[in-house]
């Protein structure tokens, strides 16, 4: 008795049993998830693919809210306050059975870059990796859409109506999101000319490192600072982009300067033996060198070096030159010749030479 209120007996018979069932299911998904998922992830991962693991990660917790889906479904058999075939019922059971495997799927193809990855070396499929990211937001992007239309037919709304009047108003929508659509042009445009690749090291006037990520509106790209700064593609694809990491070679180009007392035979047999170091150095690359006595500086004698490393890792580059450098010392000390700075030489007639002699010694004398 409860508020002049009898609940039949069968009532709460039925309830209980509902909620029996509820209870049994939230204790299967929990068996599941610490017994039987860790069995078949083991089992995947012997598998000679990685495709499966990826599988069974990505339904991981799909399955455990399937497992409280189905426990509803069948709970619902014995509650006495829903109808187990009420028609809307029905559609909110199927609707979170869609949700579920839209989710799944979603999971899914967040792995899709390492699935395309896997393809490029084994398959020798050329696929650019600069694309691989936007055919993985491509394909969420396809499941969302699908899962939501089937979702709203499921629910009986007309979805070629919600199309039509997209159209319609496609010309008020374009105005709205004409950036947004410059951006998505400006991927385009990236994809299509390929000028960079993830992991590659740009330059361009807007910002200077490596390329991390491209995305549907804008590319991400991190600074030697370590900081990322994304930029929208539109505003990437109308600058002049430079690819460092394109490069076969890398430039080293300097002046040496020596002093105006170096004789002319010091100066060619330096000049001789730069070329030679240079020319066996196993690190530098032999198609262009050039090793000249160039010009007569204001302060100096300068010899005109440029040459280029094999190599273009920035590292690798900064220990070749460093190299180079002290290869350069020795040649000079071997040489006896000096490395000339700014300097002044005054000349002083006999006149004013005395008369500056004279006024020393009368410093002195006082």
């Amino acid at each position: 008795m409860l508020a002049g209120l009898t609940i039949p007996y069968d009532t709460l018979e039925n309830l209980g049993i509902s909620i029996g069932i509820l209870l049994l299911f939230l204790i299967f998904r929990k068996l599941f998830t610490k017994y039987v998922f860790r069995l078949i992830l083991l089992i995947s991962k012997k598998s000679p693919t990685e495709f499966f693991s990826y599988l069974c990660l990505s339904f991981e917790h799909p399955v455990r809210w399937l497992f409280l889906i189905i426990g509803i479904y069948v709970a619902a058999g014995y509650f006495p306050y829903i109808e187990q075939t009420n028609p809307v019922f029905l559609k909110v059971i199927r609707s979170s059975v869609i949700v579920i495997i839209a989710w799944g799927l979603y999971n899914l193809s967040s792995h899709s870059s390492l699935l395309f990855h896997k393809i490029n070396e084994r398959m020798n499929i050329e696929i650019d990796q600069i694309l691989i990211p936007f055919i993985s937001k491509a394909i969420r992007f396809i499941i969302v859409a699908i899962s939501f239309s089937i979702i709203a037919q499921e629910f009986e709304y007309d979805v070629n109506g919600f199309v039509a009047g997209l159209g319609l108003g496609g010309l008020a929508f374009a105005l709205a999101a004409k950036d947004a659509i410059g951006n998505l042009f400006g991927g385009v445009v990236i994809i299509t000319e390929k000028p960079f690749s993830i992991g590659d090291w740009i330059m361009t006037p807007s910002v200077e490192g490596t390329v991390e990520d491209i995305t549907f509106r804008s590319t991400k790209i991190r600074t030697f600072a370590q900081a990322v700064v994304t930029v929208p593609n539109a505003t990437l694809a109308n600058e002049s982009i430079t690819n460092w990491s394109k490069m076969g070679k890398r430039r080293i180009t300097f002046n040496l300067g020596l002093t105006y007392d170096t004789p002319k035979t010091k100066i060619e047999s330096t000049v001789n033996k730069l070329k030679d170091m240079l020319k066996n150095h196993p690190d530098i690359h032999p198609d262009t060198i050039f090793v000249t006595f160039d010009r007569f500086n204001e302060n100096s004698l300068d010899i005109f070096l440029y040459f280029f490393t094999k190599t273009t890792v920035w590292e690798q580059f900064l220990k070749v030159k460093e190299e180079i450098n002290f290869s350069i010392m020795q040649i000079i000390e071997e040489e006896g010749v000096s490395i000339a700075f700014p300097s002044r030489t005054i000349y002083l007639s006999p006149q004013e030479e005395t008369l500056s002699r004279v006024e020393v010694e009368f410093e002195r004398g006082r």
